[in-house]
């Protein structure tokens, strides 16, 4: 069975569904035998290296106040220890093309999970700027990848065509919220589900060939 995650570093339901999808693999273990992609989405293509404060940035983009977006944050926060993940404060929000460019390569370098993993943690858990080259580069490190070989990446435009072509290919497909998740390329699962929704969706996929 084939996964394709589409989705945003800068995306808290997406770490909640990564980590309710991760929790519906372990149920599910060796009853099927899984392939997970991460493909690129971005909610912050515009925005500048510096980045942005985080509630001026969303009352603006989505037109709600600091209390909703608190509200909107403890929500959050709640699903996301339901399903084993810790926030913390995100005061900023930035850029993360450069972090979906090292998670293009580290598909190909075989470290792509992790690396996701450590992204959404270092942004969502630990407020680090995952478009800042030297957290990508700590991250590389963590997971295990070549770090020399990460730094020539962030320092040239590697990657970047594969990117775009990417996000263009799912926003083609209808994709236009994250996080989206496409089985087999037929089946889409949206949101940040539950557990028990991604194993019930993906058993069922599966017994039906």
């Amino acid at each position: 069975m084939k996964i394709d995650f589409v989705s945003d570093v800068a995306c808290p339901w997406c770490a909640v569904g990564l980590n309710a999808l991760e929790r519906a693999l372990e149920r599910i273990g060796d009853d099927i035998d899984v392939e997970l992609h991460f493909q690129p989405f971005e909610l912050n293509p515009t925005l500048a290296a510096e980045g942005e404060d985080t509630v001026a940035y969303l009352s603006r983009k989505y037109g709600i106040s600091a209390a909703q977006i608190m509200q909107n944050q403890a929500a959050i926060r709640a699903r996301g220890a339901a399903v084993g993940f810790t926030f913390g404060t995100r005061e900023r929000v930035w850029n993360t093309f450069d972090a979906h460019r090292l998670l293009c390569w580290a598909e190909t370098a075989g470290h792509q999970r992790e690396l996701k993993h450590a992204l959404l943690r270092a942004y969502h858990g630990e407020g680090r700027n995952p478009g800042a080259h030297d957290v990508l580069l700590d991250l590389a490190a963590e997971v295990g990848l070549d770090v020399e070989a990460a730094r020539e990446i962030l320092a040239s435009d590697a990657y970047a065509d594969e990117v775009r072509e990417r996000e263009r290919f799912w926003q083609r497909a209808g994709i236009s919220s994250v996080p989206s998740v496409i089985v087999n390329e037929r089946h889409l699962i949206q949101g940040g589900q539950p557990p028990e929704v991604f194993e019930q969706a993906l058993r069922q996929i599966a017994a039906e060939g």
